[in-house]
């Protein structure tokens, strides 16, 4: 009988472990990352994981009621006294019984995600839609009988000509104890666009209204909490998104929600319930309520923005793509679940640019205005579906491409994402063949005699850097055949089977090696994230760029040079190929600050001229050629000359296999 098959998230890794296996130890003999300070006992409730159920089409696997043993009287008992989240497991006390997907949540991990999306510190132009307004109101009268939302309406009329405004039954219920607090003097949280009031506050409030800006990634949600009468930003922070564990891609979610009755809800429920707490942890930081915090203007690509307002994005996974709506949608934030920020809180979600290039691009193409370049500018926003922007002020194009979750660090054999421990910055040697590196956490290189950092693993920028100092070194081919020992002149180079791994690290027993099917996970994000671009480039009538910017919280980490030897992006002047950060959240902090800038990113997106890689003939014809690092036609002058070493059947004697 075949073992159990075992796969975690949000690491990705996987194996089969034999029936009756605690969830800890399984852990601990795949190398995840899960936490336990009192040995297995069931006392410390740091190894707690959430268990999947239901069908995984991305992992292939479909999990049973019973995959993990009933609870025992170990968890009864911590739950009776201490309590357990719904759906959580402790790990040293559930076994695995079936195949089973597991969810290791942030709090369970001893190596703590850095979500690096931090704020930008360009300027912000302020015009926000939520503005204050304090207003002395009549007292109730015997002789002239009305309510107190009429004659708070009459002040707001007659003291700052604002009529008609819409208030929502939540302000209404805090409407007559804020009046008689303040002794009939009022501070009112109006939105000027949608005409409604957010908030009511007793007497004068001299501090400034709270606004939310959100970039809800696939992977991650980034926030930043800013002062809407200065523009500051008073706290900014990111979790996880806890939709991975339904899946690493966005089409694997699709699958989840197509093959889950209640999927789509499940997900739905899980992001809003993230954000709410995210605006928590910012108000918290801040030293304010959330109650204080008025209005939210989110980014996020189709298939999270279907899935944060309730819409099954199935269509999504089809063909033509259809968005359920394209257009920007302004609605109250209690619509999204975040009840806890003001009571009358707007949300403004960005208008979608296609079927898979959403609200993100358009908030990246508000913050880099590619349309009003001169140069031919290309912005690709790296993340597990690369969004793709082409052009300057003639016109812009834009796609998605998907690259998948590998430059993240998942599918890589010792990958993890980013935290304190990760090997992200490599160096190898061109004539000795050795490698030096740096980890999150520590400045110091690895060659460096002070160098004492924990190594746990190999995030997305350092596998990147790796991969492309063994191909700059001669360890690695063009088509991306690492060579043997004898080939390369490095006993670093280690047979496994029919192919070869490089040795990046060890320690004891414990190794960090790049293998074959590392290179290739990369070849394949890579050449999806190149094929993008020159397919844009291909409708622009373009064979070149005149600048490249490399967006998003990924993207600010990777070398421009690393990232061009691979071949993810075409040619161009080095000097002329920059970050621009986390571009959608800034975009999203613009749109928070300057109402106008909705209109003219509205204005924009419906002149974007759309490009779907899925139905494109030379999609596949470009992605096949940009398999070779850099590629295997397009000239690429400005790199140089690369070693020209082949470790085929030619050179080495071993079959070369078709991937």
């Amino acid at each position: 009988m075949t073992d159990p098959l075992v796969v975690f998230t949000p690491s990705g890794k996987r194996g089969r472990v034999p029936a009756g296996t605690s969830v800890l130890d399984a852990a601990r003999r795949l190398g995840v990352d899960l936490d336990s300070v009192c040995g297995g006992r069931g006392i410390c409730s740091k190894c707690q994981v959430a268990p999947g159920e239901g069908a995984f089409p991305k992992h292939g696997v479909t999990v049973a009621p019973d995959a993990l043993s009933e609870f025992n009287a170990v968890e009864r008992r911590y739950d009776e006294k201490r309590g357990l989240k719904p759906g959580r497991r402790l790990g040293c006390q559930a076994c695995i019984q079936g195949d089973v997907v597991i969810d290791v949540p942030p709090e369970s991990q001893v190596h703590k995600q850095v979500v690096r999306k931090a704020a930008s510190d360009r300027a912000i132009t302020l015009d926000p839609a939520t503005r204050l307004h304090f207003v002395t109101v009549e007292e109730p009268d015997m002789d002239a009988p009305s309510g107190d939302l009429e004659r708070l309406r009459a002040a707001l009329k007659a003291q700052w000509d604002l009529d008609g405004l819409s208030v929502p039954l939540p302000v209404l219920q805090g409407l007559q104890p804020a009046l008689r607090k303040g002794g009939w003097e009022v501070t009112v949280a109006v939105n000027h666009d949608t005409g409604s009031i957010a908030a009511i506050w007793p007497g004068l409030r001299t501090a400034a209204p709270l606004g939310l800006a959100v970039d809800l990634g696939s992977t991650t949600i980034a926030a930043h909490l800013c002062d809407l009468g200065t523009g500051a930003v008073l706290a900014s922070g990111g979790i996880m998104n806890p939709q991975i564990r339904f899946g690493e891609d966005l089409m694997s979610r699709v699958s989840y929600a197509m093959m889950n009755a209640n999927g789509a809800t499940e997900m739905t429920a899980a992001v809003r319930t993230a954000l709410g707490a995210l605006a928590a942890e910012l108000a918290a930081e801040a030293g304010i309520a959330p109650a204080d915090i008025v209005e939210t203007v989110i980014v996020c690509n189709p298939v999270m923005h279907h899935l944060l307002i309730g819409v099954d994005p199935v269509e999504l996974g089809q063909a033509p793509f259809a968005l359920a709506t394209s257009d920007a949608l302004p609605l109250e934030a209690s619509d999204l679940g975040l009840d806890a920020l003001a009571p009358g809180a707007r949300a403004y979600l960005l208008p979608c640019i296609a079927g898979h290039v959403g609200a993100d691009a358009a908030a990246v193409a508000l913050s880099e205005a590619p349309d009003q370049a001169d140069e031919m500018t290309l912005i690709v926003d790296v993340g597990t579906n690369a969004e793709i922007l082409l052009g300057n002020r003639d016109g812009l194009l834009a796609c998605s491409s998907p690259t998948g979750p590998a430059f993240e660090g998942a599918q890589i054999s010792s990958g993890q994402r980013a935290a304190p421990g990760a090997i992200e910055r490599v160096e190898i040697d061109p004539v000795t063949k050795t490698p030096r590196f740096r980890v999150i956490g520590s400045d110091i290189w690895s060659d460096d005699p002070a160098f004492d950092a924990e190594v746990t693993g190999i995030c997305g920028s350092g596998i990147i850097e790796a991969v492309a100092e063994m191909r700059l070194a001669g360890l690695l081919d063009a088509g991306g055949l690492i060579g043997s020992a004898e080939q390369t002149g490095t006993e670093r180079c280690i047979a496994e089977g029919r192919t070869h791994s490089y040795l990046l690290w060890e320690d004891g027993d414990r190794r960090i090696l790049v293998t074959q099917g590392d290179v290739r996970a990369i070849q394949l994000a890579k050449s999806a994230l190149y094929a993008g671009a020159r397919l844009l480039m291909d409708e622009a009538g373009v064979d070149s760029v005149d600048r490249v910017t490399l967006a998003g919280a990924f993207g600010a980490h990777i070398s421009p040079k690393h990232a061009m030897v691979l071949g993810m992006i075409p040619d161009a002047d080095l000097t002329k190929v920059g970050s621009a950060g986390n571009a959608a959240g800034h975009g999203a902090r613009m749109a928070l600050c300057d109402r106008g800038l909705r209109t003219r990113i509205e204005g924009l997106v419906r002149r974007i001229q759309k490009v779907e890689t899925a139905v494109a003939p030379r999609f596949q014809e470009h992605f096949v050629a940009a398999n070779a690092i850099p590629h295997a036609t397009a000239p690429f002058p400005h790199l140089g000359p690369l070693p020209q070493v082949s470790f085929n059947q030619a050179s080495g004697g071993r079959r070369r296999r078709r991937g």
